[in-house]
């Protein structure tokens, strides 16, 4: 449960709070000093006007009750002990250190108020005279349920504090855990956005790299190359519709594709084959159990980021990939090429590799790439069940 000290829920005091406070001081004072108040001016005018005039000093420093709240409490009692219009001010005075609940307080509070109470009873001149028992035990009740409300009060507003700063801290968390979910489906977007797209463009700017080079075609073998050109982009426009599927509202019908899985990772292979990057492909993996799709479809996207890689950065280069492992060990893929020479023409980030490895995280997985010799090594392992 929260802590906090009585200063900090304290509640400000507004002009309405003040003035039902000083209506209820009034009241107080009045009741226990008007049946007094005629008998002093008749027999003693000198204690009716210093009642009046310590009332009046007590009434001024009822406001600093909350910077002084112990010193206030304790002096006002005291002077009660002596003025009857002092008692509205200590009456409130002692309800409000009664607020911090701190007994180390309030057991000096009460044993100076009652006694101030017991003096002013036995002191002061009165018409009727009642049982000191019946007064002593009035002024002791009256004292302990001025103190019990005042109790009540501070428990009351630590509750209100205590559940107001709950609301707040969890409508931060709210606000911290919605933050980040944006933030995680901007990232899975540009996850997607890349395996996807990237692959598809850099087979048509394989292609239309060719016929940049090619000056001995036919025109048969034109309109072919412009044709699979056209396949290719096609295909990137589907695989670009489905992306932005999932940036789609209710209202509307998300245009997704079905996500791949281990089982077109061949079709993946003979694609890549066919557009011309060589490739040897080497599946290892035992189990008699298919592949779970989640796993599938990580190692599907690293094969794709690896062709991807080959086309830009070191084309006509040899691609091995093995994939081996099984229920117990995981499964891992390892992809293989030559280095490049020079520069690609095609604009890299670094950002695929990136994603994998961010993907292989999520997945509870791991991905590193490095140099190998003469070669570029991609290599990630993912648990069977991720």
């Amino acid at each position: 449960m929260d802590q906090a000290s009585p200063e900090e829920f304290q509640p400000p005091v507004t002009w309405w709070g003040r003035t039902w406070r000083l209506v209820a001081m009034l009241g107080i004072s009045a009741a226990v000093w008007l049946p007094v108040a005629e008998v002093q001016l008749r027999s003693a005018p000198w204690l009716f006007w210093l009642d009046l005039a310590l009332g009046l000093c007590c009434y001024v420093l009822i406001h600093l009750r909350r910077r002084w709240p112990l010193p206030v409490a304790l002096a006002t009692s005291v002077l009660a002990a002596v003025s009857g219009t002092a008692a509205g001010p200590a009456t409130l005075a002692a309800a409000s250190l009664a607020t911090h609940r701190r007994w180390r307080q309030l057991v000096p509070l009460f044993v100076v108020g009652f006694a101030g109470a017991q003096v002013y009873t036995v002191t002061q001149p009165a018409e009727a005279e009642e049982p000191l028992w019946l007064l002593s035990a009035l002024n002791a009740i009256v004292l302990a349920a001025c103190i019990g409300w005042g109790m009540y009060l501070g428990s009351r507003r630590e509750l209100v504090w205590t559940l107001r700063r709950r609301a707040e801290r969890a409508e931060a968390e709210q606000q911290l855990l919605a933050e980040r979910a944006r933030d995680n489906e901007r990232s899975r977007i540009a996850r997607e956005m890349h395996d996807v797209l990237a692959h598809r463009i850099s087979q048509i700017s394989l292609h239309a790299g060719a016929l940049s080079f090619r000056d001995d075609l036919t025109a048969t073998q034109m309109r072919e190359s412009a044709a699979v050109i056209r396949e290719k982009a096609h295909e990137a426009l589907v695989d670009l519709r489905g992306v932005l599927g999932v940036l789609r509202d209710g209202a509307g019908e998300a245009l997704v594709a079905p996500q791949p899985t281990y089982a077109d990772l061949p079709a993946l292979v003979a694609e890549a084959r066919s557009s011309g990057v060589q490739v040897e492909y080497d599946d290892q993996v035992a189990a008699t159990e298919p592949v779970p799709d989640a796993v599938g479809r990580t190692i599907y996207r690293i094969v794709q980021e690896g062709l991807t890689n080959v086309r830009k950065h070191a084309p006509g280069a040899r691609l091995s990939i093995r994939v081996c492992g099984s229920p117990a060990d995981g499964i891992e893929v390892r992809l293989r090429n030559p280095l490049g020479f020079g520069t690609t023409e095609l604009p890299g980030s670094g950002l695929g590799l990136v994603g994998l490895a961010e993907r292989a995280e999520l997945r509870g997985g791991r991905l590193e790439h490095r140099r190998d010799g003469a070669d570029f090594l991609l290599r990630g392992w993912l648990p069977w069940a991720a």
